[in-house]
């Protein structure tokens, strides 16, 4: 049939095509995250495509026809294989039809020029510049003296770290970059866990804050550590940003119910730790990207976007309350 044809056509001259066909049919009835590298399928067309274009005079063709924008972002020739054969693959497991695999703990995306998640990069970098562009207003409106302002600017630029290296990951998938993407995540979490601090006890105690903040400090550098030498686990760093992310939201939820009665900007705080959390949830609806660029995580940063405007409107509204208080001398709740 045309699928054991195209079968024999990517795979190693060892495997006939009917043999080939019945492996992938095994592999397939045990599909899980990441099923799509492991076939022999795959590996095989990878293996060959690599060995036909990757050495001697079809490599340098290969480089001196290659995009400068694609050299400069780190696509190589075996990348470039890899590429094709995931489509190849993709293909196949349609022509059969199953549901589409992962490839190395990601949906297959079209590739535009060098993003190789353009949707979740474009996503990432309009969170980048929503908060980039509140953090300007917020300079502009509250005044240097205000207690949190500082604390409130260090955030920003924690939380715009953050998403720089969101965008650069997305567009190019390596070893730093997803490093970078995951540790600077954990770090925007635990600094709201400190700014939080700051707010709701360091005003008074500055003792507090400074101690909460070498402790997190602390977690965030052993976290860091163990990823990195000790095992990169992806439950482990789930759990832990859970877990981390639990306090955050349970912390600013008591803050915002302890004062619902004396600010009435309240809910802004309350609305945007329900709506980050809630919006996290879109995480589960784990599903094949539609037209193979738009799958739940770019849907989840999309969805994100928005609420930088709230969670500034929220923190020019509280700095504005607290330089207030304090040039009257009220006590600060």
């Amino acid at each position: 049939m045309a699928s054991a044809v195209m079968l024999a056509r990517c795979t190693s001259v060892r495997f006939p095509a009917v043999a080939t066909a019945v492996l992938l049919l095994l592999y397939i009835s045990t599909v899980q995250a990441s099923q799509g590298d492991k076939e022999p399928v795959y590996r095989d067309c990878v293996t060959q495509c690599v060995g036909s274009n990757c050495t001697g005079a079809r490599l340098r063709s290969f480089q001196s026809s290659q995009p400068q924008y694609m050299a400069l972002t780190g696509w190589t020739c075996r990348d470039d294989c890899r590429y094709q054969c995931m489509w190849t693959t993709v293909g196949l497991y349609q022509a059969e039809g199953y549901s589409v695999p992962q490839f190395h703990g990601k949906w297959p995306f079209v590739r535009f020029l060098c993003f190789e998640d353009p949707a979740s990069a474009l996503a990432s970098l309009l969170n980048g510049l929503a908060c980039l562009l509140m953090l300007l207003r917020y300079r502009s409106t509250v005044p240097r003296q205000s207690p949190m302002y500082h604390t409130i600017n260090a955030f920003s630029l924690v939380s715009l770290n953050a998403w720089f290296w969101s965008t650069v990951f997305h567009t190019r998938d390596t070893y730093l970059t997803e490093k970078m993407d995951y540790f600077c995540a954990t770090a925007v979490i635990l600094y709201s866990i400190y700014l939080c601090c700051v707010r709701t006890l360091g005003l008074k105690r500055p003792g507090v804050s400074s101690m909460v903040g070498v402790l997190l400090i602390l977690a965030f550098t052993s976290h860091v550590s163990y990823l990195t030498f000790v095992s990169f686990d992806y439950g482990y760093n789930m759990a832990a940003n859970t877990s981390i992310g639990m306090v955050n939201l349970l912390w600013w939820l008591c803050w915002c119910w302890q004062n619902r009665r004396t600010l009435p900007y309240w809910w802004k705080c309350g609305l945007v730790v329900v709506l980050l959390h809630g919006l996290a949830l879109l995480e589960l609806l784990d599903f094949p990207p539609m037209f193979w660029i738009l799958d739940a995580h770019a849907v989840w940063h999309l969805s994100t976007v928005p609420v930088h405007f709230l969670f500034y409107s929220f923190l020019i509204d509280d700095s504005l309350y607290l330089l207030n208080t304090e040039k009257m001398g009220v006590k600060v709740e």
